[in-house]
């Protein structure tokens, strides 16, 4: 199973590392590895995420890390990280699909 990353995933995840860099740079780096780290076990196990339920498509999941949402979309051989979002935030299908 590939993975790619969506631009806008991407963006995410230096958006959210560099602001906890503002405050500890060192946590930000090992926050950007977890999630990566999390993100590459849905090699193994594509389907370790939930339906996102805001979305409610079995192809559109997500993986809770910590405060965080990795949005992904399933597909037969490829993984499509769509973007990261903090669990506190609503997810909206503009969100991502728009820049997809």
């Amino acid at each position: 199973m590939k993975i790619v990353w969506t631009e806008l995933a991407v963006e995410k995840l230096e958006e959210f590392a560099d602001y906890i860099a503002l405050d500890k740079p060192m946590a930000a780096l090992n926050w950007a590895e977890l999630i990566q780290s999390s993100a590459n076990k849905l090699k193994k196990f594509p389907q370790l995420g939930r339906q996102v339920p805001e979305i409610n498509r079995a192809d559109i999941r997500e993986l809770i890390e910590g405060n965080y949402r990795i949005i992904y979309r399933l597909e037969e051989n490829l993984i499509t990280i769509l973007t990261i979002r903090h669990t506190r935030q609503l997810l909206n299908s503009t969100d991502f699909f728009e820049k997809m």
